[in-house]
């Protein structure tokens, strides 16, 4: 198992965007439906796959572009570290003084490494100076727990998960 490791920030108004951070239905709007729902479903699957935006499920990340990862390891406590340095290098930014305390982010880190090394994925998000958001999420990878079927986005790293590509985007069917 390895561990992916994931930034975003961005206007909260783009985070927002809520059709374009959940996959698309598998089955496109039935026949006969609005042009404009029809358009939106085929906008969406095309998008969700390619879009940088933080999918609601910390999983999705895997289909994204691997370009988009910000580091790999085999080690929890390594990519605890990632999130660690994440943290304290946003911390000024964060719109919460509560969100800035040293105990509180050190907690948030040593949850983070043991969920890591149970396999699950970690998952933080954070208001910055107004009106921008900050994603970090670390996910759990060869295979993911709550979504196994998804391949690991980079064919390089040893040992690797592989799923059928059918099995790694979500439906493009029109």
């Amino acid at each position: 198992m390895h561990h992916h490791a994931y930034l975003w920030t961005g206007p909260k108004q783009r985070f927002d965007e809520d059709a374009l951070r959940r996959p698309p239905h598998p089955d496109p709007p039935p026949a006969g439906s609005r042009p404009e729902l029809i358009q939106r479903h085929r906008e969406v699957t095309e998008a969700f796959a390619v879009v940088d935006l933080p999918p609601l499920e910390t999983a999705y990340w895997l289909i994204k572009p691997e370009k988009l990862i910000r580091g790999t390891w085999e080690e929890p406590k390594e990519a605890a570290d990632w999130l660690e340095k994440r943290l304290a290098e946003y911390a000024p930014r964060f719109d919460s003084v509560a969100g800035r305390d040293r105990e509180r982010l050190a907690t948030l880190v040593g949850c983070a490494a043991e969920r890591l090394s149970h396999g699950e994925d970690v998952s933080h998000g954070c208001y910055l100076e107004r009106p921008s958001f900050l994603s970090l999420a670390l996910v759990c990878c060869s295979p993911n727990r709550s979504l196994p079927e998804l391949p690991c986005p980079t064919p390089a790293v040893s040992g690797c998960h592989r799923a059928p590509a059918a099995a790694a985007r979500p439906s493009t069917s029109r």
